[in-house]
């Protein structure tokens, strides 16, 4: 096969297959929603911000499908998937904010329950509402956004914990719905250049945590190198037999 054939068909890897990915309006969403549509693909591009999808469609084309919807809002699946019109083939939950960094004896109770229902009950809720049409089609790809804060400690106590949960949804549904042709697997990014707030709330944090990261962090990450890991896991062709892993894209971070 020739350079230019092969070339031909990564650039088509998508070509016919409908995608929802969440946070889709900046950042690392944005980044995947673009790079699926240039190989083909057709994007449900959900945000909770209406300009920001509004300026995204714009500027991709009539692919990129904007909804906005919060993803944990009781409608919000239901909304999600009238967008999609029927059956989708791939699920990228990546939609997710942080915690100021603050541990237990300085966390309220309202943070918690944020943080807990967009980065992970809101996954499972979008995995719930997609799964049996996936199924009944015999496949489909999910690619879960976890953390490197689920690897090492490096955030606030809600944020480590949801992204440890998203770890443990992944691996559940890769081991039950594997043999039914379900793929599910996680990427677990670094420090990444978005919009989601980073800021210590907290001076115990600051300083237990601050000079770790600083000292072993490699930097941040461009949006488009987790997309290309994250359209990587969705792509049946590369990563065929690859399931219910978590790809640590965090520059080496996790070995330090």
């Amino acid at each position: 096969m020739s350079t230019t054939t092969r070339a031909t068909e990564y650039a088509a890897r998508f070509s016919g297959l409908t995608a929802v990915v969440t946070g889709a309006g900046s950042g690392i969403g944005l980044a995947t929603a673009r790079m699926l549509i240039e190989d083909g693909g057709r994007v449900i591009a959900v945000d909770i911000s209406q300009p920001r999808l509004d300026e995204a469609a714009a500027l991709i084309g009539p692919s990129y499908i904007p909804v906005a919807a919060d993803i944990t809002a009781e409608a919000g699946p239901q909304l999600i998937a009238e967008a999609a019109g029927g059956p989708i083939d791939i699920l990228i939950n990546n939609a997710g904010i942080m915690d100021g960094f603050l541990p237990i004896t300085e966390l309220d109770d309202a943070t918690w329950h944020k943080v807990l229902n967009v980065n992970l009950t809101g996954q499972m809720r979008l995995v719930r509402q997609f799964l049996p049409a996936m199924l009944e089609a015999g496949h489909g790809a999910i690619v879960n956004i976890s953390s490197e804060a689920a690897l090492r400690i490096c955030a606030g106590v809600a944020y480590t914990v949801s992204k440890h949960g998203v770890i443990g949804l992944t691996k559940h549904v890769a081991a039950m719905y594997g043999p039914q042709g379900i793929r599910s697997n996680a990427i677990a990014p670094g420090g990444v250049k978005t919009n989601v707030g980073g800021e210590f709330l907290s001076q115990l944090a600051a300083a237990r945590l601050g000079p770790i990261m600083a000292a072993t962090s490699p930097g941040m990450a461009e949006p488009e190198w987790l997309a290309r890991a994250i359209c990587f896991l969705a792509d049946d062709h590369a990563a065929s037999h690859i399931n219910g892993i978590v790809l640590a894209v965090d520059g080496g971070w996790s070995v330090m």
